[in-house]
C-alpha cells in the first residue's frame, strides 16, 4: 500500500512507520503542525504537537529513510478542536480534545488529504485492530494489551474511515516492548515520556487559559434544591465531580463535603450535593455514531429500538462497564442541549460516578467498538432529597 504515516514525534508513531516500512509499504511521513505559535516548546511529558515533537519526527524518519514532510493543519486545529474546546466548556460541557481531534483532524482532515494524493492508508502508532467481521466488514477493536489499548479516543471513527486506517503496533502486548524495538532500530525517541494533558493548554492550567478565552462572571453555588450555598466567580472553572475551590460559605447540614453536580452557565449557577449524587443512572447523546456496521446490520437487535446488551467506557482509562443500550426518538427539548434528534440512550448495570455532559460514551460489545456517543444529559441515580 501507499501508506501516510502520521508521526507525532513520539514512539508510538515512529515504530508504527518502522513496521509500515518493514512490511513492505511505501511509507511517507507526515507531522501535523498544529499550532502557529513560534515560540512553543514541550516541557518533559507536558504537551505535544511542538517545534521540538517535529524535529524528533524528522530524525525518525531519516533513520527509516523515508520521505518527510509538515503539513500545516493549524486553522483547521483551532477551529476544530480549540475553539469547539471553548465553545463547550462555555455552554457548560466537559469536552474531551483528543476525541475531537482524531474525529475531525487526524482520520477527516489528514485523511481526506492523503485520500485526495493517492494514499491508500493513514498509518498511526494508536494501540487498536482493524479486523474484519464473518462477512468481511470492517470492525474497530480493542488492542491485544487492555493496559494500553487506546480504542476508546478511537471509538469516533466510520466505516469509511477504518477502511484506511492501519495500526501496526494492535498486536503488541506492551509499550515497553515498543520502546525496547525503537531502540534497536536506533529511533531517537525510544526513551521519550509519553505527552499528557492538552496540548494546547501546555502549562496546565486550564482553569486560567480558559478565562482568558471565554471570560468570567460571577454567580451562584446551589444546593439541590436550589439553596444558594456560596458564590463563583465563573462557572467554566468548574466541572463535574469537583471537591476542591469551591469556596463554600454553608457548611452541608450533614457536615459531610459536596461536589460539583452540574454547571449551568447560562444561568451562572454550579449546582453541588453529597458524594452519593454524582452516581449516574441513565446517560444519553443524539451525536452518536458507529464504528462499522450498526447494531442493525450486526445482527444485535431487529430493529433500531430494541435494547441490546453492551459494555460502556466514559473515560479513556475507566474501566468498561455492563450495560444495555438502544436508540430512543427525539425527547421533548428541556434545555438548549437537546437537539430535537434520536439518542443513544444507555443504561449502565451499575451507576457511573462523576458523568458529565460533553464526555464521550463508547460501546463495547465484547473487544469491538460498536460506536460512540457525546453525552448530552444525563440521569441521576439519587433522586433529590433521598
Amino acid at each position: 500500500m501507499r501508506v501516510l504515516a502520521a508521526m507525532s514525534g513520539g514512539v508510538d508513531s515512529a515504530v508504527a512507520a518502522a513496521r509500515a516500512v518493514e512490511a513492505g509499504h511505501d511509507v511517507v511521513g507526515v507531522h501535523l503542525a498544529l499550532s502557529r505559535m513560534p515560540g512553543t516548546l514541550r516541557t518533559g511529558s507536558r504537551g505535544c504537537c511542538t517545534i521540538e515533537d517535529s524535529m524528533d519526527a524528522q530524525r525518525a524518519a531519516n533513520v527509516l529513510g523515508i520521505p518527510y514532510y509538515v503539513w500545516d493543519f493549524s486553522e483547521r486545529f483551532k477551529a476544530d478542536v480549540v475553539d469547539d474546546f471553548i465553545s463547550e466548556y462555555a455552554a457548560g460541557r466537559t469536552p474531551n480534545p483528543c476525541m475531537r481531534c482524531n474525529e475531525r483532524i487526524k482520520f477527516a482532515a489528514l485523511l481526506e488529504k492523503a485520500l485526495a494524493l493517492g494514499f491508500d492508508a493513514v498509518a498511526t502508532g494508536h494501540y487498536a485492530k482493524v479486523l474484519p467481521d464473518a462477512s468481511g466488514r470492517l470492525e474497530l477493536h480493542r488492542a491485544s494489551a487492555e493496559a494500553k489499548d487506546q480504542s476508546y479516543v478511537l471509538g469516533v471513527l466510520t466505516t469509511e474511515q477504518l477502511a484506511h486506517a492501519y495500526f501496526p503496533l494492535g498486536d503488541t502486548p506492551s509499550k515497553t516492548l515498543v520502546r525496547e524495538e525503537a531502540a534497536r532500530r536506533g529511533l531517537s525517541v525510544a526513551q521519550k515520556p509519553d505527552s499528557y494533558d492538552i496540548c494546547f493548554i501546555s502549562d496546565g492550567d486550564t482553569k486560567g487559559w480558559l478565562a482568558e478565552k471565554v471570560g468570567t462572571a460571577p454567580g451562584d453555588i446551589v444546593d439541590r434544591s436550589g439553596e444558594v450555598v456560596g458564590s463563583h466567580d465563573g462557572a467554566h472553572a468548574y466541572t463535574v465531580g469537583q471537591r476542591r475551590g469551591l469556596r463554600l460559605g454553608t457548611p452541608a447540614a450533614d457536615g459531610k463535603p459536596r461536589f460539583v453536580l452540574e454547571v449551568r452557565p447560562k444561568e451562572r449557577t454550579v449546582v453541588v450535593g453529597p458524594k452519593e449524587a454524582l452516581a449516574v443512572g441513565l446517560i444519553a447523546g443524539s451525536r452518536y455514531s458507529w464504528a462499522g456496521a450498526d447494531p442493525v446490520a450486526s445482527g444485535l437487535v431487529g430493529a433500531p429500538g430494541d435494547e441490546f446488551a453492551c459494555e460502556v467506557q466514559i473515560r479513556a482509562h475507566a474501566d468498561p462497564v455492563p450495560a444495555v443500550a438502544w436508540i430512543a426518538p427525539a425527547p421533548a427539548p428541556a434545555s438548549s442541549a437537546e437537539s430535537g434528534e434520536p439518542e443513544l440512550v444507555i443504561r449502565p448495570d451499575r451507576p457511573l460516578d462523576g458523568v458529565a455532559p460533553g464526555q464521550t460514551a463508547v460501546v463495547y460489545v465484547g473487544t469491538r467498538v460498536l460506536g460512540q456517543c457525546t453525552i448530552d444529559r444525563t440521569v441521576s441515580a439519587v433522586p433529590v432529597g433521598a
